[in-house]
C-alpha cells in the first residue's frame, strides 16, 4: 500500500503543475521527466516493506543552458531530494533524467563519467560537506585528481589557487583546514570545489540557508557573477523566496513531492495561481520584489 501526500490546509490544485516549455526551440539541457523518489517504510522483525514516503512524486521541469531555475518550497516538501535524486545521490523510483539528450540514469562507463563532470553541487551545510582531515588545496583539487583532469602535485596546487581566489579565497589559505574558516569562507571554497571542472550544471542546494544575512547577499553575487562567466545552469534550491526571486528567472513551486506551479519570476511573484504560493510569499517579510 502506497501512502498518498497530504493535503494542504488550502484548496488543491490540479494534480500537475504547468510546465512552461523551453524557449527558443533549442532542446533543454536538463529535461526532467516524470520523477519519483519513493522511500520505504519498513515494520515488523522481518522489516517488510508496509508502505512509502512519496518524498518526490512525478516532478516534470526543464532547463535550457545558462538559465537558473528556483525551486522553492517550505523544508520537508522534497526539493533538496529532487537536486539529490538528479546527480545519483539518491535512487530513483521512476521517471527520466536527459541531460544534453543522454539519459541519466541509463549511463554506465564513460558515459557516466563525463555526465558526472558536468553535473556538480553546492551542498547546503559548508562545514559537513568538507572533509575536516584535508587541506583546502586538496579539497578543490581533488574532483581533478578523480577525473585525471590533472595528476601532477605543483600543478593541482596552483590549479586550486585560482579556483579559490576566483571564489574570494587568497592563495595563502591551500594549506589551511576547514575548521579553521567562517561559514562563508567554507562556502567558497565548496564553491570552488564544484566548479574545478568547468561543470554545465550545478544543483545549489540551499548554499545560503546556513549563512549569515550578510554572507549571504556575497555568496548570491559570487554565484551570479560565476554563472555570467562560465554560462552554467543552476537548479537553485531554497525556502527563501525573496533568495529565489534575486537569482531565478524561472521559478517552480513544489508541496509534498509535487511541483503545483511553476512560471516565470514575475508571474509567480506578483500573479500567484496556486493557494501554496500565496501562503510563501505572504509569509515573506515586506520587502520591495
Amino acid at each position: 500500500m502506497i501512502a498518498h501526500a497530504p493535503t494542504p490546509e488550502t484548496p488543491e490544485a490540479p494534480g500537475s503543475a504547468t510546465t512552461s516549455a523551453p524557449a527558443s526551440g533549442r532542446d533543454p539541457l536538463l529535461d526532467v521527466r516524470d520523477l519519483r523518489t519513493w522511500f520505504p517504510v519498513r515494520r515488523g522483525v522481518l522489516q517488510r516493506v508496509h508502505d512509502h514516503v512519496r518524498a518526490v512524486d512525478g516532478v516534470s521541469f526543464s532547463l535550457r543552458a545558462g538559465e537558473t531555475l528556483g525551486l522553492v518550497g517550505e523544508s520537508g516538501c522534497g526539493k533538496t531530494t529532487v537536486g539529490r535524486t538528479l546527480l545519483g545521490l539518491a535512487p530513483a523510483t521512476g521517471g527520466e533524467v536527459i541531460f544534453e539528450g543522454q539519459p541519466v540514469f541509463e549511463a554506465r562507463g564513460r558515459t557516466l563519467r563525463h555526465l558526472r563532470k558536468d553535473m556538480q553541487i553546492i551542498f547546503q551545510d559548508p562545514a559537513g560537506s568538507l572533509d575536516p582531515r584535508m587541506r583546502v588545496w586538496q579539497i578543490v583539487a581533488e574532483p581533478m585528481l578523480v577525473h585525471k583532469v590533472e595528476t601532477r602535485r605543483s600543478a593541482l596546487r596552483e590549479r586550486a589557487a585560482g579556483l579559490l581566489e576566483r571564489c574570494g579565497m587568497p592563495a595563502r589559505v591551500l594549506d589551511r583546514y576547514p575548521h579553521e574558516f567562517s561559514g562563508g569562507q567554507r562556502q567558497r571554497i565548496g564553491i570552488a570545489r564544484a566548479i574545478a571542472l568547468q561543470p554545465k550544471f550545478i544543483v545549489c542546494d540551499e548554499p545560503t540557508s546556513a549563512l549569515d544575512v550578510s554572507v549571504q547577499a556575497q555568496i548570491v553575487n559570487l554565484l551570479c557573477d560565476l554563472q555570467r562567466d562560465m554560462g552554467m545552469s543552476y537548479l537553485f534550491i531554497s525556502h527563501d523566496m525573496g533568495v529565489i526571486h534575486h537569482m531565478c528567472a524561472r521559478i517552480a513551486v513544489m508541496y509534498a513531492g509535487k511541483i503545483v506551479e511553476e512560471g516565470s519570476r514575475d508571474q509567480i511573484v506578483h500573479n500567484p495561481q496556486h493557494p501554496y504560493t500565496r501562503k510563501l510569499l505572504a509569509a515573506v517579510p515586506r520587502v520591495d520584489l
